[in-house]
């Protein structure tokens, strides 16, 4: 019961968060530095969430060129600064994933 009460609580924060700023008949605007400032929130919590995944194996640090996390991620940027096309370029890359995973040899 606590842990319903709780997910349920946390819903609501984070919906009226994202209410207030994107509700456009309230009043409050953000200024120019303060959009900016966010505009890092989205990279800086990708990173902190991927970053584990595609370079710790084990907690170690895992550079190794058969790390399919690694190849893949790789991959994915490259994929988007050359296209410029973010949903194409997960798509690849989480299927270049899943090709080198089920690869014959693969761990």
């Amino acid at each position: 019961m606590m842990m319903t009460a709780l997910i349920i609580g946390m819903g609501l924060v984070v919906f009226a968060n994202r209410y207030v700023f994107l509700e456009p008949r309230l009043p409050l605007r953000l200024g120019r530095q303060a959009r900016a400032f966010l505009g890092f929130a989205v990279p800086g919590m990708l990173t902190a969430i991927c970053g584990p995944i595609v370079f710790l194996r084990d907690g170690q640090l895992d550079l190794r060129p058969d790390n399919p996390y690694l190849l893949s991620a790789l991959a994915t940027v490259v994929l988007v600064l050359l296209t410029r096309n973010t949903l194409l370029s997960m798509l690849s890359g989480m299927t270049f994933f899943f090709v080198l995973g089920n690869w014959p040899g693969s761990a």
